[in-house]
C-alpha cells in the first residue's frame, strides 16, 4: 500500500500499480531523473519508500547503472526518465543490456494519452523508439493494464537477459482505478508470480558426441565467455581433467581467477601471447559462453575439432564451425559433460601454454617496475592489483583502459564487467554506481580512462549524494590513445582528432564532494592505493600515464605492426615514443609480429 493510500489520500493511480508490482517482484532499486512528463510516475516513487531511488546526473547513465546492477546480481533495477530527451539519453544504456544480456526494466513518460502524435512538446513515441533495444515495449493504456503489462516487462527481462520498458502517458500515470474500466478479457486474479527459474542441458547423445570430439583431440584450447560467468570451478575441472588452457575473453574476465593455473588470460588484441599461442597450436577447441568479436584469434577453421556451449541456440556456429553444439547453461552443461571425458596423460600443451603466462606476466612486471614519467599503465594496474581488497567489484570502460583493465590480476572471489559488445565510454561509473547499490558491502572500483571519465563527471556528484563509498581510478593520458592504436595500427594511419584537453580530474572530484588523489610519480602508487582503499568513503585516483604506451604489442598480428611502420612513416607525431615502448626487448621475444617487422619499426625509435 503507499502513503497516499494509508493517508486517506485517494484510490491506488497506475503509477501506485506499477511500482507496488515491481516490488512483489522483488525490483526495488530505481535510477534515473525527474521530469515534465514523467512526474506522476515521480508520486509513487515518493509515497512508496520500499522503492529506493538513486537520482542520475544523466539518463544514460541511469541506464548503465541498472546494467551494472544487473551484471552483478542477475536481477534487475528500473531506470526512470521523461518523454522526449529523456527517453532518447536512455536508449545507449538499454542497447548495452540487450547485448550483453543484462536484465533490466526502463520506465519512460509520453505526451498525454489524447495528445500523442499531435506534434505535442516532447512527443515522441517511446515505445516505439525503444522496441529496438527492449524485447517487450509497451504503452500502459490505464490502471486496468498496469499489472499486466509490468508482469509481463519483469518476466521477460528475467527469461531473456534483457531490457523491458513501459511507456505511460503522463496523465494516465495519475489516472486512478475508478477511472478506467477493464475489458471482459482482463479476468481479475488470472495474475501471478509464479517462479521462472530453469536449467537447460541437452540430451545425452549430444553430449557424448562432444566428449568424443574432444577426448579425441591432443591440444585442447577452452575460450570462455559471459556465459561462463559462475561457472568456473567446474570450467577448471574441465581444463584440468583435458590439459586444456582456459583463454578468456572480455566479458569472461571473472569466470576464473587471473592466477587460476589453468588460464592464460585475454584474448584479441588485448590479450596475451599465451592465449593467441595457445589458439594457434591447438586441435581440439572449446567455446563456452562466448561470441566474441575477436574471433579472427580464434584456431583457423579446419585447424581444430570444435565443441561450442551456449545458452542461445541461435549463437551456436556463428563464430567458429564446431562439430558438436551445446545449448544450455554453461554449469549445468560443463557438469554433465565432465564425466563423460577423459584424463589427458600429455600435460605439455598446459605446461606450455603456463610457461608463456608466466613470461608475459614477467614482461608486466618489468614494465611496472620502470621509474620514468609519465609513468606507464601497467605500474597502476600492477598496484593496484595488489591493493584491490577482497571479494572486490571492479568494473572496465572502453578506451586503452579496457587493455589495462585486462591487466589487473583478479584473485578468486572477485567479480569484474565492463560494456563488451557495445563498448560504451564512460560505463565504468554508473556501472559501479549500480553495482554499489546492490552490494553495499562489497569494495567496488571504477577503473576508467580521461576520455571517457570526461563523459560522465556528473555522476561523481551521485557518489558524493548518497555517499557511495567506490574508488574511481582514472588513467589520465590526455589523448582517446585508443584511436591512435587503431588508427596506426589498423588502418595504417597517423592520428586525428586524438587528443584531449587536459582536465584535473582531482580538482573535479573535490569540487564534487570526494576526497581526491592524484598520481604522478610511479615511486607513489603503492601509497596512495593503499590509502584510497581505506578511506571509507567515495574517492577519485588520477594517474597521468604515458599516453605512447602500447596497449596491444605482444599481441599484434604481422598485418598491425605492418600498418604501424605504414603509419609512421606518413609522419605520425608520436612514432618515436611508441616506436620505444613497442621495441622493448622482452616484448618482442613474445611477439612474432614485432619480430617481423622490426626492422621496419625500429628506424623510428
Amino acid at each position: 500500500m503507499s502513503a497516499r493510500s494509508e493517508a486517506g489520500g485517494g484510490s491506488k493511480t497506475t503509477s501506485d500499480l506499477v511500482v507496488e508490482r515491481l516490488l512483489e517482484w522483488g525490483v526495488d532499486t530505481c535510477f534515473g531523473i525527474c521530469g515534465d512528463q514523467i512526474n506522476g510516475f515521480f508520486e509513487a516513487l515518493r509515497t512508496h519508500p520500499q522503492m529506493r531511488f538513486v537520482h542520475g546526473r544523466h539518463e544514460e547513465a541511469a541506464a548503465l547503472a541498472c546494467v551494472g546492477y544487473a551484471k552483478f546480481t542477475g536481477r534487475p533495477a528500473v531506470c526512470v526518465a521523461t518523454a522526449g530527451p529523456g527517453a532518447v539519453h536512455l536508449l545507449n544504456g538499454l542497447y548495452d543490456a540487450r547485448i550483453d544480456g543484462a536484465p533490466v526494466i526502463a520506465v519512460t513518460g509520453l505526451s498525454y494519452h489524447d495528445t500523442i502524435g499531435a506534434h505535442f512538446l516532447q512527443d515522441l513515441p517511446s515505445d516505439r523508439l525503444l522496441e529496438h533495444a527492449c524485447l517487450f515495449s509497451e504503452r500502459v493504456m490505464g490502471p486496468a493494464h498496469a499489472v499486466p503489462a509490468t508482469d509481463l516487462a519483469v518476466r521477460s527481462a528475467l527469461m531473456n537477459r534483457t531490457p523491458s520498458h513501459l511507456a505511460i502517458p503522463i496523465d494516465v500515470q495519475s489516472f486512478t482505478l475508478e477511472q478506467d474500466t477493464p475489458s471482459p478479457k482482463n479476468v481479475p486474479g488470472h495474475l501471478s508470480l509464479a517462479g521462472q527459474r530453469f536449467t537447460v542441458v541437452p540430451p545425452e547423445d549430444q553430449l557424448r558426441r562432444a566428449a568424443e570430439v574432444l577426448n579425441g583431440c591432443r591440444r585442447v584450447a577452452i575460450c570462455a565467455g559471459a556465459g561462463a560467468r559462475g561457472a568456473g570451478d567446474l570450467l577448471e575441472q574441465v581444463a584440468d581433467v583435458l590439459g586444456a588452457p582456459i583463454v578468456k575473453a572480455g566479458l569472461g574476465k571473472d569466470c576464473v581467477p587471473d592466477d587460476s593455473p589453468y588460464t592464460t588470460g585475454g584474448m584479441g588484441l588485448i590479450g596475451t601471447r599465451a592465449s593467441h599461442e595457445a589458439f594457434e597450436r591447438c586441435d581440439g577447441f572449446l567455446v563456452v559462453g562466448s561470441s566474441t568479436p575477436y574471433y579472427e584469434f580464434w584456431p583457423e577453421p579446419g585447424q581444430a575439432r570444435g565443441v561450442q556451449i551456449d545458452l542461445n541456440a541461435d549463437r551456436i556456429g556463428m563464430r567458429y564451425p564446431v562439430e558438436v553444439g551445446l545449448v544450455g547453461h554453461a554449469d549445468a552443461v560443463l557438469a554433465s559433460l565432465l564425466p563423460l571425458l577423459g584424463r589427458k596423460s600429455d600435460r605439455s600443451f598446459l605446461e606450455q601454454a603456463q610457461d608463456t603466462y608466466r613470461r608475459w606476466w614477467d614482461l608486466i612486471g618489468e614494465q611496472a617496475a620502470g621509474s620514468g614519467t609519465p609513468m606507464r599503465p601497467q605500474v597502476v594496474t600492477w598496484e593496484l592489483s595488489k591493493a584491490l581488497p577482497d571479494n572486490a567489484i571492479v568494473t572496465g570502460d572502453a578506451g586503452t583502459v579496457t587493455a589495462w583493465g585486462g591487466r589487473l590480476r583478479l584473485r578468486r572471489g572477485m567479480q569484474y564487467s565492463f560494456s563488451g559488445t557495445l563498448c560504451t565510454m564512460g560505463s565504468a561509473l554508473p556501472y559501479a554506481i549500480g553495482a554499489q547499490c546492490a552490494h553495499p558491502d562489497r569494495p567496488v572500483i571504477a577503473f576508467t580512462g580521461d576520455g571517457s571519465m570526461s563523459m560522465g563527471m556528473g555522476e561523481l556528484a551521485t557518489l558524493a549524494q548518497y555517499g557511495l563509498p567506490v574508488k574511481v581510478v582514472v588513467l589520465r593520458n590526455n589523448a582517446l590513445a585508443l584511436e591512435v592504436w587503431e588508427q596506426t595500427a589498423l588502418l595504417g594511419n597517423p592520428q586525428m582528432g586524438c587528443e584531449l584537453h587536459p582536465v584535473d580530474f582531482a580538482a573535479v572530484a573535490r569540487a564534487c564532494g570526494l576526497k581526491a588523489f592524484r598520481i604522478d610519480e610511479p615511486a607513489d602508487a603503492a601509497g596512495v592505493f593503499a590509502e584510497a582503499m581505506a578511506f571509507d568513503g567515495p574517492c577519485l585516483i588520477e594517474a597521468v600515464t604515458d599516453p605512447d604506451e602500447a596497449p596491444f604489442g605482444e599481441s599484434l598480428q604481422p598485418a598491425h605492426a605492418a600498418h604501424l611502420a605504414e603509419a609512421f612513416g606518413k609522419g605520425e607525431p608520436a612514432a618515436g615514443g611508441m616506436a620505444r615502448n613497442l621495441l622493448q626487448e622482452k616484448r618482442v621475444a613474445l611477439s612474432p609480429a614485432l619480430q617481423q617487422h622490426y626492422d621496419d619499426l625500429a628506424r623510428y625509435r
